[in-house]
Formats: structure tokens, C-alpha cells, sequence
């Protein structure tokens, strides 16, 4: 009976983790993780563009996620997040760059629609850093097949990983201030969102909120900055931000 029952769950922790691998999160989430219990929606994105279709069902979650909570998916739940903000704790001179600077992110996103269009190539895909260290290196490491097969573009996505991770030691969250195309687009909703951040007549502008920031934002000047992952560091520093509901 014992061992029925721990079939039984193996059968159906395997048939949940069968479905639940086509169903998009709102986190860089590589497809190709051994552990990964979700999508993608940038692979599934890419994938919809190369068949010429229109990935309407990841489009209206990633709306739905965002016309909700904006973008704070990124500073609340997504691992590769949370890795940023583990290296930056390193005690080591620190680099400051600008929020104007976080434009960056859309030119991403452009080419994240743009180029599969052209080359019908999920390329996005095939040299994120969070999906060489999610998918790439585990994988490789654990068959040999795969070891002989990994060849220059594998390399290539080590170096890229390679320089990202030293940057995460010097700048606050460089991939999601300056690369990541899913967080520019959750970011779009953060003007509009359910959930808000309001700053009362009380603030004289300290700066306290900005040093705080791992975005490097100055919230008296915009509360609901496209640029903002919501993680509520400011309103742990501050008692004039406030979560608006």
C-alpha cells in the first residue's frame, strides 16, 4: 500500500510538473531547468513570433499580472532578482548609475520581438544569463552528451554570465535596471496598476529613499516610476511612502 501511494505521487507530481511547464510566470523562469515548475514568457514570446502568431494567453497574464501589482514580480518573487540582490551585498566600492539610464531595457525588448522575426531564432533565449545558470550549466554538467556538444555559443553565454554576475557585485541590479525585456514590460503598468506607491506632504526629499532603492530611484519625484519593482525598500526606510491599495 506504501508503496502504491508513493507511486501515486511520484505519477502525479511528474503529470503537475508536465502541465504546469506550459503554464508563463511573471519571472525569468527557463523552460529548460530541471527544477522549473512554469514557462518562460519571453521563450514562449519569441516562440509565438517565429510560427507568425500572436501569444494572446501570455500577452493577457503578463496584463493581467501587471494592470495588478505593476512590477512587483521582480522584487518580490524572481530568483535571478534575488541573486543581484546577494552579490551586492559584497563589501566593495560601490558604481552609481543614473535611472534615466534604464531605457535600455525597451531597446531589449524591441530586439527581443524584432530579431526572432527576422532570423526565426528565439536568440533571447539562447544567451540569457539567468537561463545558462538556470538550464545551461546544470545540463551540461549532468550529461556527458551534452559536454561534447557544448561548442562556441556556449562560451559565449559563460562570458556573458561571467561579466553580468562581476557587475552584480558593483551596480544594484544591473541586469533588471539596464537588460531584462520582462521586466520593461511589466514596468509599462506601473502608472496605471491596482496597486500604487504614494508619497505624503511630509517628505522633504531627503534621499533616504533613493540610497535605499536597488533601482536607484528618487521616489519623491515618482512615486510610480517605471522603473520601480515595487519591493517596498523605501517604505522601510521612510514613513512618508506608503502602499497605496
Amino acid at each position: 500500500m506504501r508503496i502504491q501511494l508513493a507511486a501515486l505521487i511520484i505519477a502525479n507530481s511528474y503529470f503537475l510538473s508536465s502541465v504546469l511547464k506550459y503554464i508563463p510566470l511573471p519571472i525569468l523562469n527557463c523552460h529548460a531547468c530541471p527544477l522549473a515548475a512554469g514557462a518562460c514568457p519571453l521563450g514562449t514570446i519569441q516562440r509565438f513570433i517565429i510560427m507568425m502568431a500572436v501569444p494572446f494567453y501570455t500577452v493577457g497574464f503578463l496584463g493581467a499580472i501587471g494592470s495588478i501589482f505593476g512590477g512587483m514580480t521582480c522584487g518580490w518573487i524572481c530568483p535571478f532578482g534575488f541573486l543581484q540582490d546577494l552579490l551586492y551585498k559584497i563589501n566593495t566600492r560601490k558604481i552609481h548609475i543614473s535611472e534615466r539610464y534604464h531605457i535600455t531595457r525597451f531597446a531589449v525588448l524591441g530586439l527581443l520581438i524584432l530579431v526572432p522575426l527576422i532570423t526565426l531564432e528565439p536568440w533571447f533565449c539562447k544567451i540569457c544569463p539567468a537561463g545558462t545558470l538556470e538550464a545551461g550549466i546544470p545540463l551540461v554538467l549532468s550529461h556527458d552528451y551534452l559536454r561534447s556538444m557544448a561548442g562556441q555559443l556556449f562560451n559565449i553565454k559563460i562570458i556573458i554570465l561571467v561579466l553580468l554576475l562581476s557587475s552584480m557585485v558593483f551596480i544594484k541590479r544591473p541586469f533588471c535596471r539596464f537588460v531584462c525585456p520582462l521586466g520593461a514590460m511589466l514596468s509599462l503598468f506601473n502608472p496605471i496598476s491596482k496597486i500604487k506607491l504614494e508619497v505624503d506632504g511630509g517628505c522633504n526629499r531627503c534621499g533616504k529613499c533613493e540610497r535605499l532603492c536597488p533601482m536607484d530611484i528618487r521616489i519623491y519625484e515618482d512615486p510610480n516610476s517605471m522603473s520601480c519593482i515595487r519591493c517596498m525598500e523605501c517604505t522601510r526606510g521612510c514613513e512618508h511612502i506608503k502602499l497605496k491599495l
